[in-house]
């Protein structure tokens, strides 16, 4: 997971890549592999929930996000993931 987060004029503009190979049933049966993919991600800053999106295999191996929050620089930004076996994940950064 790579995080980078610049604060400029009280935004915070925050951007993610995730390592995910993001693989439905149907895929996972034509490639033999098995079925992984992220379901849920959060972000929060400070410890306070600032985003989250519900996600599937319909997105595409290791996704990009990039949305902006109210923040200041020092803000600690933690991203949180679970997948669909239930394992999560999650790596912080300061904002910049």
């Amino acid at each position: 997971m790579k995080i980078k987060a610049k604060e400029k004029k009280g935004l915070v503009e925050v951007k993610i890549l995730l390592d995910s190979p993001m693989i439905g049933k149907e895929e996972a049966e034509t490639r033999k592999a098995e079925v992984d993919f992220l379901t849920h991600v959060t972000a929060k800053i400070n410890g306070k929930v600032v985003w989250e999106a519900s996600t599937g295999p319909f997105l595409s191996k290791n996704p990009y996000f990039m949305f902006n929050v109210q923040g200041k620089k020092g803000d600690e930004l933690v991203i949180e993931t679970i997948d669909n076996k239930g394992n999560t994940d999650s790596d912080k950064d300061k904002v910049k």
